[in-house]
């Protein structure tokens, strides 16, 4: 019987994933299905640009897994079961269950409220297509001076702002921070920023937390009110609670713990990658949620699940950032190079040079993404041992 490999999510983790275990893996003795809930792939990076109005184009999960020998299932995922290796899905062929031998965890992130009043309400997000198109049509009904503020100053919070006093120049955006703008930037790097937001025109809320979020304003801690005809929320993101409910080892923030090859430290046949997966990284430290880390723990993950399979040593990749690299609009970005421990080191990369990098980035991720085996390669790995439906590994 055939290896069923299940992996949850194809977003930028759970899509490279897959392709790679398609492309390294003999079909001949492995089953990988892919689950999803939406039939395209969502490039998130992008999602502040299809809210502001920009066309974007969507490929098709199909074309994107066609030839691969990827299955596709086109459903939510409602439930994990560890102990008996199942996975219950909902979609428009009503519930079902797969069954899995491994599995890849990679169901990504959604907006965090932090318990704020009025954000699940009347903030709009960008964290996924639909918040996105919903933002996109209320932000089109907004005339000249409209009110537009953004809440959160990482990295989806200033790609957010920039893009969009770029691209209306007729609204009036703002931005509230907690903290200092671009603290963990290196001096150059954050008088860049600053000049950038001076130059669109963009408000900035320093030391400004946000408590409450109303129809037509927001209010900050020391009890300012903030007019927003639209607040949009990028104070964070937050896993789904399915993985803390089906008794896996979760941390605090619901992601699950995985050990150094992203593998769950209670479950050995669950791996997790992406945002879900609370993985520690070269630095000691937990890997924020983001697109590198979901590049980084694919990696390894995919890397560690052919091993075991095949009987091979388990390789290490690198759990390592280099630089931070920030949108700001279509003609202007910062990349920031950060040392091991994420200081910001005092070289940075700006202007339409950092722009057109960055755009080469989102590029190749795109590229990555709609060739997911990069070309079957002539050689696919056979297994060392086959699964019997017990539980136990017998030799192939």
């Amino acid at each position: 019987m055939k290896h069923r490999i299940v992996v949850l999510g194809a977003g930028y983790a759970g899509a490279f994933a897959a392709g790679n275990l398609a492309r390294r893996l003999s079909p001949a003795d492995t089953e990988i299905t892919v689950v999803n809930a939406v039939p395209d792939f969502v490039e998130r990076m992008r999602l502040h640009q299809l809210a502001i109005g920009q066309d974007l184009a969507f490929r098709k999960l199909t074309d994107v897994f066609a030839g691969t020998g990827v299955r596709l299932r086109l459903a939510h995922v409602t439930g994990v079961d560890p102990e008996r290796r199942t996975v219950a899905v909902t979609g428009e062929d009503g519930d079902g269950e797969l069954a899995y031998d491994t599995l890849l965890y990679a169901l990504g992130s959604s907006v965090a409220h932090h318990g704020v009043p009025g954000v699940a309400e009347y903030a709009f997000d960008v964290t996924g297509r639909s918040s996105a198109l919903r933002l996109r049509e209320r932000l089109a009904g907004l005339g000249e001076g409209g009110t537009v503020l953004v809440v959160g100053e990482g990295l989806t919070g200033i790609e957010t702002a920039t893009e969009f006093a770029e691209s209306r120049p007729d609204l009036s955006v703002a931005l509230a921070a907690r903290g200092e703008l671009g603290a963990w930037l290196s001096p150059k790097a954050r008088r860049h920023l600053r000049q950038a937001f001076d130059r669109l025109g963009i408000t900035v809320h320093e030391q400004t937390g946000i408590e409450a979020v109303e129809p037509t304003r927001a209010i900050a801690a020391d009890g300012t009110s903030i007019p927003a005809d639209v607040t949009v929320w990028s104070a964070g993101f937050a896993v789904h609670p399915i993985a803390a409910a089906s008794g896996l080892e979760v941390a605090e923030t619901g992601q699950i713990v995985v050990d150094r090859t992203m593998r769950s430290v209670s479950h050995p046949d669950v791996y997790a990658a992406g945002d879900c997966a609370y993985a520690i990284g070269e630095n000691g430290l937990p890997l924020p949620m983001s697109c590198a880390s979901a590049g980084f723990t694919n990696m390894q993950a995919t890397a560690a699940i052919i091993a075991r399979l095949t009987g091979s040593e388990v390789p290490t990749t690198g759990l390592k950032y280099h630089g931070n690299h920030i949108s700001l609009g279509r003609r202007d970005a910062i990349f920031q190079m950060v040392d091991g421990d994420v200081r910001s080191k005092s070289w940075y990369l700006g202007g339409r040079t950092a722009a057109r990098l960055k755009s080469g980035v989102l590029t190749g991720a795109g590229w990555g993404i709609a060739h997911p085996t990069f070309g079957m390669p002539k050689r696919q790995r056979r297994l060392a041992t086959a699964p019997d439906r017990a539980g136990v590994r017998v030799a192939a």
